[in-house]
């Protein structure tokens, strides 16, 4: 489940960075105003969902792994 969190969020980030209009074309509103800080901020927040997601998902294989039977 972290993993696909992971992959979820790092894809927005990159479309986010990529095309910082998306919430524009997708919602039809601006709501920051054409300033893209509602934008970077997402991309910001996402990225570090990725990261953290990541981090649990590792944590958590090495620990299954850890524990499985011989």
């Amino acid at each position: 489940m972290s993993a696909w969190t992971a992959i979820a969020a790092a894809a927005l980030a990159v479309v986010t960075m990529v095309d910082a209009e998306w919430i524009e074309a997708v919602f039809g509103v601006d709501p920051d105003g054409g300033s893209g800080a509602l934008e970077w901020g997402l991309a910001l927040g996402l990225g570090i969902v990725a990261a953290a997601s990541a981090l649990v998902s590792r944590w958590s294989r090495r620990a299954a792994v850890a524990h499985a039977p011989s």
